[in-house]
């Protein structure tokens, strides 16, 4: 596996490890230059970014990664990250069955206007834009998250 491949993957394991445990424990990850769109709204700096999980209507949440992709991204050691999975809500047994399905939605403002015509699947996908610092980690420039609905 090579080198940014090896990043990625460390990066989304605790990523998704720190949001699914302590989602304000993410603000490290962010500067004041990052960008959040989450579902077309858009957060910008860290502590934006982190008020916006933060408030997010459930609170506990378990993810379960399906795909990790990786490229790197220009000259300076930057990593385009794809990530899909499923994300699965406390007291959520079958995420992608219908009844929880409607709750899933639900959760995320969507009224049945809006979720109309569209299949309702429970995955997710999300994509980082990494950039490393002087220290040698990298922070999130750039974090583009949707529910996938077809």
């Amino acid at each position: 596996m090579e080198q940014s491949e090896q990043v990625a993957k460390a990066f989304v394991e605790h990523y998704y490890t720190t949001f699914d445990t302590n989602r304000s424990n993410l603000r490290n990850l962010y500067q004041e230059n990052s960008l959040l769109t989450f579902e077309g709204q858009k957060f910008i700096g860290g502590q934006n970014i982190v008020s916006k999980l933060a408030s997010l209507p459930f609170d506990q949440c378990k993810h379960s990664i399906s795909t990790t992709d990786c490229q790197p991204s220009g000259p300076n050691g930057s990593l385009v990250v794809f990530v899909s999975g499923i994300l699965q809500l406390a007291g959520e047994q079958h995420p992608l069955k219908f009844s929880q399905k409607d709750d899933f939605y639900t959760l995320f403002g969507y009224e049945e206007s809006e979720r109309k015509g569209k299949r309702k699947e429970g995955e997710e996908i999300e994509m980082f834009h990494l950039v490393p610092t002087p220290q040698g980690s990298f922070y999130v420039q750039n974090d583009i998250f949707r529910l996938n609905y077809a």
